[in-house]
């Protein structure tokens, strides 16, 4: 059984996964922020290909872009004075370096401990081709903001909760390590991202952005460590682009009301108003009011053709059952904690179930002790994998 979990194919994994959406490089942030609202992921691969042509034989994923790309990026101060200009430069500048080794292609021929070590190197998404039929691929693409198909092909891409998943359902296999504390195991990273509760929420953008390339968190704390909450990418990944004029005025603290998933509360959305107003920041208010207007409209309108919803007197939803295309509600901004003698096995189900790639570490007094990653769990199994071959 053993050596069958090691000769185990990237294909395998990728049973049942859905052909993958994308832009091309050519495409602007306004595309790509239209394409992420109308998409059931978070993020969407960026291509280098054009379509408009007969044939183009280089279609090459560079990159992805997300929520919290344009966040961050609508937060820079040569963008806070006209957003809707910035929303028209090019998706690239969402793109860097970094960026693009974030996504490796991969054949479905691959090993699971190449996969592995692909993801170890720092790759997020491993993009993989869908071995399926072309007239089943004519079946299936529809038109869409986003076509699936290259050249005839489709792709799918795996995360490293895919893996992580997929090496849970054989944790058997691993008994010498399955039930050993994170702690013994060696797998508490001590470096960490943080921010101060009272600290302006801006002073933790570039934290913000490391955090989305390394798919962690930023915690946030007292003066004495403790920790309160967190920064998210994967919560802000749930928000929308009027976070940014969030991110401008508010108190990290008060973030994290802001983007929690029952949404912010009217008062901070009258303090971002004011706020921006003092800054004189004419164009980010406009697009910020722009946006909580028609949310308010949207849940006038839900709440008039549907009397058993809630009315938003104390909220305003920001939910994608509201503001995307209805397939999620967004992450609460609580922290997903453990304790160092918690178990592998169940640090994995923890993190699984909550939809996270990490979970903090922290004593009985709440201070921060690290962070566990999906990438410090997958150390462990690849050298546990190599012992099997």
């Amino acid at each position: 059984m053993a050596v069958r979990l090691v000769a185990y194919e990237v294909a395998d994994l990728c049973l049942g996964k859905p052909p993958l959406r994308f832009l091309s490089s050519s495409a602007t942030v306004a595309d790509a922020l239209a394409a992420i609202k109308s998409s059931d992921d978070n993020s969407i691969s960026v291509w280098s290909c054009d379509h408009s042509k007969t044939r183009n034989l280089e279609c090459v994923c560079v990159g992805k872009v997300c929520m919290v790309d344009i966040i961050c990026y609508l937060c820079r101060e040569d963008n806070l004075s006209s957003p809707a200009l910035a929303l028209k430069a090019p998706v690239s500048v969402l793109l860097s370096k970094v960026n693009g080794g974030l996504v490796r292609h991969v054949e479905p021929s691959s090993s699971l401990l190449e996969a592995i070590d692909l993801i170890l190197q720092g790759a997020q998404n491993l993009v993989v081709p869908i071995k399926t039929s072309n007239s089943k691929r004519k079946q299936l693409q529809k038109p869409s903001i986003c076509p699936t198909i290259h050249n005839g092909q489709q792709f799918c891409w795996l995360t490293q909760e895919d893996v992580i998943r997929f090496l849970l359902s054989s944790i058997g296999l691993f008994s010498s390590i399955a039930a050993l504390s994170i702690d013994t195991l060696g797998i508490i990273s001590t470096e960490f991202l943080a921010v101060e509760y009272h600290s302006p929420a801006l002073s933790a953008i570039e934290a913000i952005s490391r955090s989305l390339t390394d798919q962690t968190s930023v915690a946030v704390v007292e003066d004495d460590g403790t920790l309160i909450g967190e920064i998210s990418p994967i919560t802000l990944s749930c928000c929308d682009e009027s976070t940014a004029a969030a991110i401008m005025t508010l108190s990290a603290g008060d973030l994290m009301a802001y983007i929690d998933c029952g949404g912010p509360p009217e008062e901070l959305v009258r303090v971002v108003e004011a706020r921006l107003k003092e800054r004189n920041l004419e164009g980010m208010l406009e697009e910020f009011m722009m946006i909580i207007n028609s949310f308010n409209v949207d849940m006038s309108n839900s709440s008039s053709s549907d009397d058993e919803l809630p009315s938003p007197t104390t909220t305003l939803s920001r939910s994608r059952s509201y503001n995307r295309s209805g397939s999620r509600m967004g992450r609460t901004a609580e922290a997903i904690v453990c304790h160092r003698g918690s178990s592998l096995v169940a640090v994995m189900i923890q993190a699984i179930a909550h939809r996270v790639n990490y979970v903090w570490v922290i004593e009985d007094d709440c201070s921060v002790v690290g962070i566990v990653t999906f990438a410090n769990m997958l150390e462990v199994f690849r050298d546990n994998l190599e012992s099997m071959i």
